[in-house]
């Protein structure tokens, strides 16, 4: 079998194929041929000039054939490989990433001994593959590649059971199998990385083209070119080196950890650790006192542990990892579900807790923990590996810029081909020049700039988001966020602040009323508040949820740190916490086992409606009180407890959960208020009003979502919410036909539960209702992503909003995941480092050196500047403090103003190079990281997307009429004789490089507009436009000619003759420069996306310039410098002609660009058709 289909999200198919020896490839044999028949026939038959040129173009076929190998992996495929069916005579093959993956790749395929403690024992060998730091190994069984598997999905009994590598042998196996704990790229040079850059087509392309200006003799013009070209390329790959240079810096911890091998507790580097291996790891910091990350993802056996995940998700908010037991020993380790017991590597532990009663006591005290994933497969890994290789050069529309090009390249193979045939109609003119201006001809049509405008154009983008703290770690998804019609968002956290406000208890009496005096609520409910929670102390600090901190205040109890709760003004009983069992997102639910005195009970808190079945003797308004405080819109959750038989704290904490968690009595509601962000309305009326729609998508209950959904303007008109009926299946009105469903949605916003998921899925409706609903609510994290892949699947851009902990699923599938990282407002986060300091010299006699550095750190990494800027700040704080915080003089005042500028500048770049994208800055959630505790980003990132979109679109636009014309005066005038002089060509190329400079770094305005920008470059818009200007131009450029070749009737102009300046010629070049200027102002795409031309201050300026220079040229007011440019003196009435032919030329394009953006605006696309045809394809499969 020559093809593997592995449908993976890294590898889609894999080819396989064996090397050609040397002289049997395509690019060696018929070239020898060629050669030999050029010796053997040609040199003998013809002068030494023609054979000198037909050797000159066998060899430059030569080595664009060889180039070919370098850009097309397909074609190297083909001309230095050989595909074989036998795995066992493939010695490589072609890996074909997923979509949005990268591009293809040829690996060597390696062949070796299977290690001994491999899975398959009956294999004695072991065929494999690395594509991008993964391994894909083959399966006999399976008949295809997979990954190399890591024990990270077993059962938990055989977590528990582990004892780590048994021998040295087992040891060097597991090395063998999954290599060292490292993270390793080969550092590049700034050489290498320039000559990949000089081998891409297009440079390739632009300096043949330069070649053949040369033998034009184009000399300033090829050397200006030539110059820009070597500019920009060594800054992309200064740019570049910059980039790899930063993520280098990233490291596995080389903490020294105990590690149980072969039978005993030895001390191991955390470079060492291999999967499957015992270890024992708490909080250490090293010597500057900052804390030591983990090394690898790991799971918890035994003891709980604090960790600060913020490089990793963002999460500010530390959390708490439990150990697996209790968990059922058949059940699997799901990495979605049971992320409460790992510790993923990079993570930050901030406290542990040791267990003393396993089978393996460690010997430091640590925490218990077997290790899942080491190296590029950990969850930090996996983010360096998201920011590796999507640091490679990027531009918008890449397939549609080909089209493009192949659209103008018909035109020029038109034009060359007249001028070629009319050429050689005359047996006089050159052949060597006739080749030679056929080849400019179609070599003009493709601009040098056309990579570097793209490239521009995006990257402009990217520094506008990240000086407002948007990172974004996908560059290719900027486009689409020009295309976004739908944005859905989550509530809690994102539309909701996280301060949550405790209003109080309801539903300890039939009238439902809310109590908010904590002295009238019975004592089990204030207990159950004090106790059933996950807070805990981390360097004397309470740290956890805002809501379960809310809840401490309101009813004014203290938490101490020995996992205490008792009242602040005394009156009721301490609560001892003797077991907790975590909330889990699968249970919506969490309880804990409490010794109150010398009883035990057990505290439950969750959602109303999973607390409902455990409840012996639910009361009779049960549903109507907490339906009523969540149609305000307030959160409620339910309380029950249950007192425990007498037992040993031991037992207590060995009970099951689902014993701990049945059997219960109610004991009220606690109600919370949700505040919703202040400007979350307004940002959401402003994506309404811009043609976007809106959907929510939350864990939250109906009730809830559907309240602060019409306070955030998501839902306007009566909503109905899809439920179960009374008797059997589901109601609104009746949800399997999918008129109805598509005919409610027109009068009512629509609200669905996950619990209807479920019945959705089993009847194949999910196509039908899904595309239809406004808010979705109770939905788990796994619905989150079917959500999702169902909008995409009829055709919408989707745009996701979350906050990166319970989203990741969602923010991957939608097109623009953005995630919010609740840090800092942007403007406080300008500078932490001062900020931390301050903080840390208010108390300097409290805290020892050492603590005092690690909270600096930690302040730092949350605001998310990466580890290694914040040891350097570290340093420079305790130096400052050493100093006694001196006055600075005021030349160090001035030479750190100094610095702090070039440190900018240095960090900005110049908009040719994408901004780095640190380690801390990203988030493993989505593509887009906003630093912002506010849905505001959502807009940043669609008006820097529309104006992506709306700059390339005006690119393509003045691309193509620029090569429209200049193929016309190449051919047409060619054959009148009719130049262009060096200087000319050079005037003419910095306008053009400059104007094209300042379209790109139009800013988009600050509000968005209802109208839509033009997704693509193929549209009834953009054909009719070109043609319409093309042709004004056409009229403008052949009526000037004609007037100027009746002043100069006598002179013959010789075709294939250097360069003299003549009437013609002087037109000719006013004329084209001219309609180039016109061009530029006629289709610059300014509001309702971007800056008008008067706010766009360079391109003003640069066009007024331009106006002003050829008014000055054309009037003939300095005459040397018309002789430097070797321009004639035009005759008086020529010269109105030109000028006033220029006005009517520029308001007759202008005029038709604007009927043509009034006859065809923007569109929502239209998706209804699309959602029919699948929902109706899905039917046909069912029948």
């Amino acid at each position: 079998m020559a093809r593997f289909n592995v449908g993976g999200k890294v590898v889609d198919k894999v080819d396989l194929l064996k090397k050609r020896h040397w002289a049997w490839r395509f690019d060696a044999w018929p070239f020898a041929i060629l050669y030999a028949s050029w010796l053997a026939f040609i040199v003998p038959s013809i002068d030494f000039v023609d054979a000198a040129i037909v050797f000159g173009a066998l060899l430059a076929f030569h080595i664009l054939f060889w180039l070919f190998t370098a850009w097309s992996v397909d074609f190297k495929s083909f001309v230095q490989y050989s595909k074989v069916n036998d795995i066992h005579l493939a010695d490589a093959c072609k890996i074909t990433p997923s979509k949005f993956s990268g591009s293809k790749e040829i690996v060597p395929l390696h062949i070796g001994k299977a290690s001994a403690g491999s899975s398959s024992q009956g294999d004695t060998e072991e065929i494999y593959f690395d594509f991008r730091k993964q391994r894909f190994i083959f399966s006999k069984e399976k008949e295809t590649f997979s990954k190399l598997p890591y024990p990270c999905k077993e059962n938990f009994g055989y977590y528990l059971k582990c004892t780590g590598h048994g021998s040295e042998a087992k040891v060097l196996a597991a090395t063998e199998k999954w290599g060292r704990n490292v993270f390793e790229y080969p550092q590049p040079t700034f050489q290498k990385l320039m000559k990949e850059n000089c081998m891409e087509p297009f440079f390739v392309f632009q300096v043949f083209c330069v070649g053949l200006w040369c033998l034009d003799e184009y000399w300033y013009y090829s050397l200006f070119t030539l110059f820009m070209l070597f500019m920009f390329e060594s800054t992309m790959a200064k740019s570049r080196l910059k980039t790899l240079t930063e993520l280098r810096r990233v490291r596995v911890d080389s903490q020294i950890l105990m590690v149980y091998r072969c039978g005993k507790w030895v001390k191991l580097s955390g470079t060492e650790l291999l999967p499957g291996d015992i270890v024992s790891i708490g909080r250490s910091s090293g010597q500057n006192g900052e804390d030591k990350s983990v090394p690898a993802d790991m799971l918890l056996l035994a003891g709980s542990a604090i960790v600060n995940e913020a490089i990793l998700t963002g999460e500010s908010t530390p959390q708490w990892k439990v150990s697996v037991m209790g968990r059922g020993l058949e059940e699997k380790l799901s990495a979605k579900r049971d992320k409460s017991h790992v510790l993923f590597g990079g993570t930050k532990i901030l406290q542990h807790t040791s267990d003393k009663t396993t089978h393996l006591k460690t010997p430091d005290g640590g925490c218990l923990t077997v290790v899942l994933r080491t190296g590029f497969e950990t969850s930090q890994g996996k983010l360096m590996r998201t920011i590796f290789f999507s640091t490679e050069r990027v531009t918008a529309n890449s397939w549609e810029s080909g089209f493009f090009i192949l659209f103008l390249v018909v035109f020029a193979v038109i034009a060359a081909g007249y001028v070629l045939k009319k050429g050689l109609e005359d047996p006089t003119r050159s052949k060597y020049k006739l080749f030679l201006s056929c080849s400019l001809i179609i070599t003009s049509v493709i601009p040098p700039e056309l990579p570097m405008e793209l490239s521009i154009a995006v990257n402009t983008s990217l520094i506008a988001l990240a000086r407002r703290g948007i990172f974004c770690t996908e560059p290719f998804r900027i486009p689409f966020a020009g295309k976004v019609d739908i944005c859905c968002f989550d509530k809690t956290g994102t539309l909701t602040s996280d301060d949550m406000e405790f209003r109080g208890v309801a539903g300890l009496d039939k009238s439902g009323d809310l109590e908010s005096d904590m002295s009238k609520v019975p004592n089990h409910t204030v207990e159950i508040l004090a106790s059933c929670h996950a807070l805990v102390f981390v360097d004397n600090k309470l740290v956890g949820d805002p809501l379960e901190k809310a809840v401490l205040k309101g009813i004014d109890w203290v938490y101490k740190s020995d996992e205490k709760a008792m009242p602040k003004k005394g009156g009721g009983n301490a609560v001892q916490i003797v077991q907790r069992h975590h909330f889990a997102s699968h249970l919506k639910r969490m309880a804990v086992v409490v010794r109150v005195q010398e009883e035990f009970f057990t505290f439950v808190k969750g959602a109303p409606e999973t607390i409902q079945d455990r409840i012996i003797d639910l009361p009779s308004s049960y549903i109507e009180i907490y339906k009523k405080y969540t149609r305000q819109g307030s959160r409620v959750l339910a309380l029950a407890f249950k007192a425990l038989p007498d037992m040993t704290v031991s037992e207590a904490r060995s009970l099951d959960r689902d014993m701990v968690e049945s059997g219960l009595t109610f004991a009220g509601f606690a109600v919370f208020n949700c505040p919703i962000r202040a400007d979350s309305a307004t940002v959401l009326s402003e994506l309404k009003n811009s043609s976007h729609d809106l959907a929510m998508i939350t864990g939250d209950q109906a009730l809830t979502a559907c309240h602060v959904a019409s306070q955030v303007h998501i839902i306007s008109k009566p909503t109905l919410i899809l439920t179960r009926a009374r008797g059997q299946g589901y109601e609104w009105i009746s949800p399997d036909d999918d008129k109805e469903v598509e005919a409610l949605s027109e009068t009512h916003d629509l609200c669905i539960g996950g619990d209807c998921f479920e019945m959705l899925q089993q009847t194949s409706a999910v196509l039908l209702v899904i595309p239809y609903i406004k808010v979705f609510a109770r939905v788990a994290p796994e619905q989150k992503e079917l959500i999702l892949t169902t909008f995409k699947s009829v055709g919408r851009v989707t745009l996701m909003c979350g906050d990166g902990t319970n989203d990741v699923g969602a923010l991957k599938q939608a097109h623009v995941g953005v995630a919010l990282l609740n840090a800092m407002p942007p403007n406080q986060s300008a500078n932490p480092s001062s900020e931390a300091s301050k903080n840390e010299s208010a108390k300097p006699g409290k805290s020892k050196k050492p603590k005092q550095a690690s909270e600096t750190g930690k302040a730092l990494s949350l605001n998310g500047e990466g580890p290694s800027r914040s040891k350097a700040t570290i340093k420079a704080d305790s130096s400052s403090q050493s100093a006694g915080n001196r006055h600075l003089t005021a030349a160090e005042m001035q030479r750190q103003k100094l610095k702090k500028l070039m440190d900018e500048l240095n960090e900005e770049g110049d908009g040719r190079s994408a901004p780095i994208v640190k380690l801390g800055d990203a988030s493993m959630a989505s593509p887009f990281t906003a630093k912002h505790a506010s849905v505001a980003p959502t807009t940043d990132i669609i008006r820097q997307g529309r104006s992506t979109l709306v700059t390339t679109l005006q690119m393509f636009k003045i691309l193509g009429l620029n090569c429209l014309a200049t193929a016309y005066v190449l051919s047409v005038m060619y054959l009148d004789g009719v130049k262009l002089g060096d200087v000319q060509a050079t005037i003419s190329g910095v306008f053009t490089a400059a104007f094209f400079l300042f379209i790109s770094h139009a800013r988009p305005l600050p509000n968005l507009s209802a109208a839509r920008p033009h997704p693509n470059v193929f549209c009834s818009y953009v054909f009719l436009s070109l043609l319409g200007q093309f042709a004004v131009h056409l009229f403008y450029l052949i009526s000037s000619v004609k007037a100027a070749e009746k002043f100069m009737p006598d002179e013959c102009i010789e075709p294939d003759s250097a360069f003299h300046p003549n009437l013609v010629n002087t037109v000719s070049y006013m004329v084209n420069m001219m309609i180039q200027v016109a061009t530029f102002a006629v289709n610059y795409m300014g509001h309702p996306f971007n800056q008008s031309i008067p706010e766009n201050k360079p391109f003003l300026y640069a066009l007024v310039a331009a106006v002003g220079f050829f008014t000055v040229i054309t009037s003939d007011l300095f005459r040397d410098l018309n002789d430097w440019l070797k321009l004639v003196p035009l005759p008086p009435g020529l010269r109105n002609k030109l000028l006033f032919g220029a006005f009517l030329m520029f308001i007759g394009c202008y005029s038709w660009e604007r009927l043509l953006r009034w006859l065809f605006p923007g569109r929502i696309p239209a998706w209804k058709k699309r959602q029919r045809a699948a929902a109706a394809s899905i039917e046909k499969k069912r029948q």
